[in-house]
């Protein structure tokens, strides 16, 4: 039994706002439940209540009760917890300890000092659990964001905890991805498993939960049980600001989609192929044109390339491709004055003590007015004096998003931009790009989310049909 009784959390990092704020909840033993809201709503906050992250790692102050295991959590330490309660998070790099992908799986085992045959015998069920055995005996760093996500959850499951909580862990899982994921967590319900999830992408997972905890603002807005459930509808979603219940393949609607002749000029992109070390070409692209001034998706599976896409396309890595811009050629190192990247994991290009100094540092020249106005366009004007770490995972996607729309450049790529947004947002990014459209810029941006590529996407190329 997991209970939490009237209790109210502020962080210190952000002492003028509640994260919390009178929170009473029951989950039972053996319940699947999902946690969700707009971006910054709490629900990540009750999880890191659970996993001892609050008060060890992120500190603040805490009122009312919370009981894990019939144990007030202010009694415990970290480690009591240890193999009981197992956490995937959002961003699964946060987690690893090992450079290879097979003693990741063994890590927490390891730690618990478990005999070799018996981490053995538990790594052989989850890899035949979780199909996974192609991931085995990798660099994790080679890794795909999807892929990391899969070993992350993988490695929790090795450890056979009887809670297992999960932040956002569909964001960078491709709609198979996604649907392996379901079956995990249908099978982790067969075995007892007390299941919390974190999630703005509710449709895969909507139907398995015994309870949805819908959260606004610190605070618990609705309590659905079963039936309640069953009777929920889109418009519903929309009142409450969730993402949509429909599970649509972004293969299909890039299948289904029909490539369009535009009038206007097209970037063409000429030998784009790279590899990591000794290994085969993870990307393999002899020509391909994007058109300009419109938003393009690149879609495709976890592993097919796409980011590695990107950064060969805007410079990052090193490679023989040529891009043919409004006439002229350009090389790696000339594409890096020209675009402006957005990466999957945004904690890598957030630099600065306060968000409006993030914006302030990617313009050709300061101007704090509109800094100013670019953070209110992306919904975070109200977050400027905030450190960036200090944001959520969607309210940092929104932060590097403003220094996209700030750096003025003409090509503009994004890498999964909707992975931890809401409904609200993801929608506010859609109505951004479509405005920077008009502007004259052009947009590629990977995605897995459908719903997303159904409001602004003009254009769908799936990776796998590019490569040679």
């Amino acid at each position: 039994m997991i209970k939490f009784e009237h209790v109210d959390f502020t962080y210190e990092a952000n002492p003028e706002e509640k994260s919390l704020s009178d929170i009473t909840l029951e989950i039972t033993n053996g319940e699947c439940v999902l946690l969700t809201g707009e971006s910054g709503c709490g629900k990540s906050t009750l999880l890191r209540f659970l996993n001892g992250l609050i008060p060890e790692f992120y500190n603040g102050e805490r009122k009312g009760k919370i009981v894990v295991f019939e144990t007030e959590i202010s009694d415990t330490e970290i480690y009591d917890f240890v193999g009981k309660i197992g956490t995937v998070f959002q961003n699964p790099r946060s987690q690893f300890f090992n450079v290879d992908t097979t003693s990741e799986l063994a890590f927490g085992c390891e730690n618990l000092a478990m005999p070799e045959n018996e981490i053995l015998s538990r790594i052989d069920k989850t890899v035949s659990d979780f199909n996974i055995d192609t991931l085995m005996n990798r660099d994790i760093f080679e890794l795909s964001g999807g892929e990391k996500q899969k070993i992350a959850c993988a490695s929790i499951d090795a450890l056979r905890p009887d809670i297992i909580l999960l932040d956002e862990p569909s964001a960078n899982l491709d709609y198979d991805s996604a649907e392996n994921l379901r079956q995990m967590i249908k099978l982790w319900k067969s075995e007892g498993k007390t299941i919390l999830i974190a999630e703005h992408r509710i449709n895969y997972v909507w139907e398995l939960a015994d309870h949805i905890i819908v959260m606004n603002r610190g605070s618990v807005v609705r309590n659905l049980g079963k039936s309640e459930i069953g009777r929920f509808t889109e418009d519903m979603c929309r009142k409450y600001g969730l993402r949509t219940l429909k599970r649509t393949s972004p293969v299909e609607l890039a299948i289904e989609h029909k490539r369009n002749s535009y009038n206007n000029e097209f970037i063409e992109l000429t030998n784009f192929s790279y590899s990591y070390k000794s290994k085969k070409n993870v990307l393999d692209i002899q020509k391909l044109r994007i058109p300009q001034n419109k938003i393009t998706a690149i879609v495709g599976a976890n592993g097919a390339g796409k980011t590695t896409f990107l950064e060969c396309l805007c410079g990052i890595r090193k490679n023989k491709g040529i891009m043919y811009l409004d006439g002229k050629k350009y090389n790696s190192k000339q594409r890096l004055k020209e675009i402006f990247m957005v990466m999957q994991d945004t904690n890598h290009q957030l630099f600065t003590e306060s968000v409006l100094d993030e914006v302030l540092i990617s313009m050709p020249e300061e101007n704090e007015d509109r800094a100013k106005e670019i953070l209110k366009e992306v919904d975070l004007l109200e977050f400027a004096d905030r450190h960036p770490m200090s944001l959520s995972g969607g309210q940092k996607q929104r932060a590097a998003l403003a220094c996209a729309i700030a750096s003025e450049r003409p090509i503009l790529l994004l890498d999964e931009p909707t992975s931890g947004l809401d409904f609200k947002h993801m929608l506010e990014v859609s109505k951004i790009l479509n405005r920077l459209k008009e502007q004259g810029r052009t947009v590629i941006t990977v995605t897995h989310d459908s719903e997303f590529i159904e409001n602004c996407c003009d254009e769908i190329i799936m990776l796998n049909e590019v490569k040679e």
